[in-house]
């Protein structure tokens, strides 16, 4: 698979999943997802004003049934640690892509602190933690994310390896 066909590739898993909602906050390491997800009428994408709130939105789905995911870059994690603890209580399903920042080529030192702490600041959290670096990749950890996270109601991020969603580029 080569680099670029790995978002596209990954919302054809997120269909067969049955996956109803996508809350996000923009990221361009998500963007031809969320492209992808906007434009189909079987799924409703949320913009979400802070990632905790997909937190909840993913509860809300659930309680409806239907199967939501969220996608959110990884400076994004911190701010769901509190709400995190709905889905430790309550046991439902939760399924986030992490776009990793602050990793390999970062220009912004901002991104460092968080992106160094995602991973066991979600494990902390009881999640089920699957790091992707290559495009083949991506589909298979994907399943196993959604047999995992909906079988068990339980927490599973994947987190994307800033390698793989290549390096972020500074415009004006």
């Amino acid at each position: 698979m080569t680099e670029s066909a790995w978002p596209d590739r990954l919302f054809e898993t997120i269909k067969r999943a049955d996956i109803r909602q996508v809350g996000y906050v923009p990221d361009a390491g998500h963007a031809r997802l969320i492209e992808r997800c906007k434009a189909d009428p079987a799924i409703r994408d949320v913009v979400l004003t802070t990632e905790e709130e997909g937190i909840a939105l993913s509860a809300g789905a659930w309680l409806g049934g239907q199967r939501a995911i969220l996608l959110m870059q990884s400076s994004g994690v911190g701010n769901c640690i509190n709400m995190l603890s709905l889905t430790r209580i309550c046991r439902f399903p939760l399924v986030m892509f992490v776009t990793m920042r602050g990793e390999w080529e970062e220009f912004n030192p901002w991104q460092v602190p968080m992106g160094s702490i995602v991973r066991p600041s979600l494990e902390l959290c009881e999640a089920d933690v699957k790091r992707v670096t290559r495009a083949d990749d991506v589909v298979p950890t994907a399943q196993a994310a959604f047999q995992k996270a909906y079988g068990s109601d339980s927490i599973v991020a994947v987190l994307l390896a800033q390698e793989l969603i290549g390096r972020k580029q500074w415009t004006k």
